[in-house]
Order: structure tokens, then sequence, then C-alpha cells
């Protein structure tokens, strides 16, 4: 309950008078509600009294039925602000959280970001945040408003109709409520919890089984992950129907409560009216008041319903807030001022002693590494798989903290320099680099917003895609998600070619040629040389095509 807690006080601080203005119109909704009944019941009652005793000549009817007209208009108007300002406030604290999420995921470390699955981390994101509008609308706000509306009718209704109902009244529907919720809640929050991993499981094949399905109907398994699919979802609507049901009883259940606390109401009533204590009006009054309290009992079914999502989705937003990058997983820290002016003499790149861990793993990928690199040189890092090729180039481009060493850009580190200045100046190519759906011109202008259709062919031409893609539609052509519609060669070139486009003067460049055949990548490693001829460029390789084309290797053990 700590992390419902946590996620409550989180959307209370955003929207803060709006919840106090909505939790007032909702206390106001049901005090109408008992005080319409209540009246209603005197009315009726005193108005038959006063007929069967010949006095209904001179009883009043005019101001007990403007009582009931304006508390039923009253009742109206309250609910519909109410459920305006509630629904208001919590559609935009969440909105506030969803940005705030989506601005700790853009700022994990690199190796929490790469373990994402796009599709699968905004489902999670999205279910989990569609889950917590429960927790102001359904829980909290609710509950807290019902339990001010039975105290007020328990102070009303002891000096209106005497102790005894009021305290028959506010114990029975307090401790009858609160068991109900207990027994629902024990029953239906492991449900509700098995009931989500049901639909997440059903998301994620069925995004998998769109994904892959080509290979999948290579391999001849489509009916069968589709037989998986079929699986996951006829569980999720299996744990569905059984939560359905706890539902439905936990409310025959209040209702069954409602009929009983009704009935004390009515015993209670009848005897003080034989005692002579109480008036058959007043004693109307109390047991219409009981109906009427069962209304702030009502949110009760569908809260208890809904609590192991709600807290299981609040455990995971309070873990993904809490998240904030520390010692060796986080990215350093950079500077906010503006950067000296380059050294004129030096390496461009320098790495000095430089230890690399990866995180939660006690030894080190790379131990004392030292390279320098120059304008205009191209260093070809070498080695086998897993020898950290990849997470040095990440630490260069300042993506990957060091356990040890520093790392210096025109001989300053690179916590010195601003975010801006350095990806001005350094660009990375990662080993999957990302297309995004579009055009290819709008593939190209992520790098460069500015850059000319000219300066887009002239990119294009340097990796040797330009000719392909003239014969496809030009700049116009259409790609799919991750680049659907291009080889993956030919997706290859157009991420090099969205680099050339930042002008860098530092290139980091992982396995820059693969999927490429012999003759395709020497044209491209020639044609990036060409056209970044002063800038350093330091590429993980394993092919000798890319080491072929450099002035220096280095291997990594």
């Amino acid at each position: 309950m700590s992390a419902l807690w946590f996620v409550l006080r989180t959307l209370w601080r955003d929207r803060q008078r709006a919840f106090l203005r909505g939790a007032a119109l909702g206390l106001a909704v049901l005090a109408m509600g008992v005080a319409l009944l209540g009246l209603s019941g005197w009315f009726i009652t005193a108005a038959a009294a006063a007929g069967l005793a010949g006095t209904g000549a001179v009883f009043d009817v005019f101001r007990p039925s403007a009582g009931v007209r304006f508390l039923a208009l009253g009742r109206a108007a309250a609910r519909y602000g109410e459920r305006l300002s509630t629904h208001d406030a919590t559609l935009r604290a969440l909105e506030a959280l969803r940005l705030r999420l989506l601005d700790g995921m853009m700022a994990a470390p690199l190796h929490r970001m790469a373990r994402l699955r796009g599709a699968q981390a905004l489902n999670r994101l999205t279910a989990d945040i569609d889950a917590l509008d429960g927790v102001p609308l359904r829980l909290a706000l609710p509950l807290a408003a019902g339990l001010a509306a039975q105290l007020a009718a328990f102070v009303a209704l002891w000096l209106l109709a005497g102790p005894a109902v009021a305290t028959w009244g506010l114990v029975a529907w307090l401790a009858g409520g609160a068991t109900i919720f207990a027994l629902a809640a024990r029953r239906a929050v492991p449900l509700a919890r098995r009931g989500e991993a049901a639909t997440q499981a059903f998301r994620s094949r069925l995004i998998d089984l769109v994904r892959a399905r080509r290979d999948l109907a290579v391999y001849g398994s489509l009916q069968a992950q589709a037989g998986t699919v079929r699986a996951a979802e006829a569980r999720r609507r299996a744990l569905r129907s059984t939560l359905d049901r706890v539902e439905r009883r936990s409310g025959a259940a209040l209702s069954a409560l409602g009929a009983l606390v009704v009935a004390g109401a009515l015993w209670l009533g009848l005897a003080g009216a034989a005692a002579g204590t109480v008036t058959p009006a007043i004693a109307a009054l109390g047991i219409f008041a009981m109906l009427a309290l069962a209304e702030t009992l009502a949110p009760l079914r569908r809260a208890a319903a809904d609590l192991g999502r709600m807290a299981d989705a609040a455990r995971r937003v309070r873990r993904d807030l809490g998240r904030t990058p520390a010692g060796a997983d986080a990215p350093p820290a950079r500077s906010v001022a503006a950067p000296a002016p380059p050294a004129p003499h030096g390496p461009v790149l320098a790495v000095r002693g430089l230890t690399l861990a990866a995180p939660g793993v006690g030894r080190a990928v790379v131990a004392r590494l030292d390279l320098s690199l120059w304008p205009g040189e191209t260093l070809a890092l070498t080695g086998p798989s897993g020898s950290g090729k990849s997470t040095v180039l990440f630490a260069c481009a300042g993506l990957w903290p060091a356990a040890a060493g520093r790392i210096t850009l025109h001989g300053r580190t690179l916590v010195d320099w601003p975010e801006p200045a350095l990806r001005d100046r350094l660009t990375l190519v990662p080993q999957r680099a990302a297309l995004i759906a579009g055009t290819v011109a709008e593939a190209l202008r992520l790098a460069a917003p500015d850059a000319t259709d000219a300066a887009l062919w002239r990119a294009l031409e340097a990796v040797d895609l330009a000719a392909v893609l003239h014969a496809r539609g030009g700049l116009d052509l259409r790609l799919g998600p991750r680049g659907e519609g291009l080889s993956g060669g030919e997706g290859r070139r157009l991420v090099l070619a969205r680099a050339l486009l930042r002008d860098p003067e530092v290139l980091l460049l992982d396995e820059p040629t693969e999927g490429l055949d012999a003759a395709t990548a020497a044209a491209v490693l020639a044609g990036l040389r060409a056209a970044l001829p002063r800038a350093a460029i330091l590429m993980a390789s394993h092919r000798a095509a890319e080491t072929a084309t450099a002035h220096r290797t280095l291997a990594l053990q």
C-alpha cells in the first residue's frame, strides 16, 4: 500500500486545489443524497400523518417541496462539478507523471535503455498510467468523501433521530463495508495481478507475431505462434471473468448489508415511535437516510476489483521514478558552461588509462586502455566478440561511465563539454542504429533539420546509395518502422549518410560495413573519408575491408 500512497501524494501535489474542490463536491453529492431521501421520507410520512389527523389543510407542503427540488437539482449540479473537477485534475496529474517517467527513461544509463523493447516498454508505461487513474477516482476521493458523509450523517441523525439509529448506522455501515472490502480485496488482488500479467503477455505475443510474421512463416511456426496468442487471450478472458464474479459478489454483499442496515433502522424507528421518543416522520427520515448512505460504499466493489492492478502499477511507477543515476550506472554529469576553445596542438581524441566495467559485473571489460586519435586519422579497434570494442566507442561518446582513467576531446575531458557542444563535434553510429517510419528525407534530417536536398544527395552519394534511391522514388521514398523497405545493407548506409550530415570532428563507427559486400564496403569507406577529410574516425571492426582502410589498428584482448 505504500506505493499507492506514494502515487497519491505525487498526483495530489500536482493538482491539489482541483482535488480538494472535487472532494468537497463529492461530499456535497453524498450529503445532498442523504438529505434528499431523508427529507422525502419525512415529508411523505408527515403529510400522511397530517391527513389522518385531519390537519392536512394547514400542513405546509411548499417548503419541504422546495427543499426536495433544491436538493435534487443541487445534487445533479454537484455531481457534474465533481466529475468535471476530479477527472480533469486526474488526467492533468497523470500527464505530468507520464512526462516525468519519460524524462527518467531518456536520462537512464545506456545499458538500461538498451534492454528496453520499444513497443513493450511503451505498452507497459501506458498500461501503468492508465491503471493509476483509479487511485484518486475510485479509491482515495470516494472513500474520503464517503467517510466524511458517514460522520456528518451520524451527527445529524444523533440530533434528529436519536443516538440509537445514528450509532447503528455508523457502526453497521463502516464495519460491514470494511469487512466486505477486505474479503473482496483478498480474493480480487491476486486475480487482478494475474489478469494484468495475462494482458501484457497477450499484447507482447501479439506484437511478436506481427513483427516476426515473415520468419515465423519461413520456419512453419506462424500457426503455433498464433496459438500462443489465442491461449494468452483465453487466459486473460478467464481471469477477467473470475474477477467480474468477485466484483458482482461484493456488490451483492453490499446490497445485503444495505438491506440489513435499513431493516435495523426500521426496527429502531418503530421501537422509538412506539415508545414516543420520536415521531413517525422522524423515524422515516432515519430509515430513508440509511438507505441513501449505501451510496457511500458503492465505490468499494470497483476499488477492490482494481486494487491489485493499481498496486502493481504504482509499485513499478515508484521504482521507475526512484531510478536516479548514481555511481557506475550513471552517465557522467556535464558542464553547463561554454567550453574553452580547442587546443591548437595534440590529438583530437585521447584515452588514458581507461578502465570500463559493465554495471553489476565485478571484472573489467576493458582495462588500462590508451589511445590517441589525430585529425584525418582512422583507427580500427579489433578483437574477438566481447572484448569491449563497442563499450569503448560508447565511452568515447560520453555514454558509458569510466571506472578509471580519462577521455579527452581537444585536451579537455568529456564532462567539461556541454551536451550540445559535445554532440556538435562527435557523432556515434552504433551497430544497431534506428530508422523511424517516414520518408528518406525525414530520416536524414533527424541529424540536420535545415539540410538542403542537395546536401542530402551528397551524403547519399558518399555512401554509394544515391543511385539506388533515385531508382525507387528518391528522397520521398517512404520507409516503414525500423526502415522497412530497405535491405539491411541499404539501411546501414542510410544511417551512415545521416551521420555525415552532422559533419563531426570525431566519427565513431561500430562495424560500419556489416551486411555489405566487399566492393560496396570499400566504396562506402572511401566515401566516408572523402566526405570528412579532416575528421578523426574510430571504428570497431571485424572485417578486413575496414582494417585495410585504417591508418592504425589496436587489438583489444
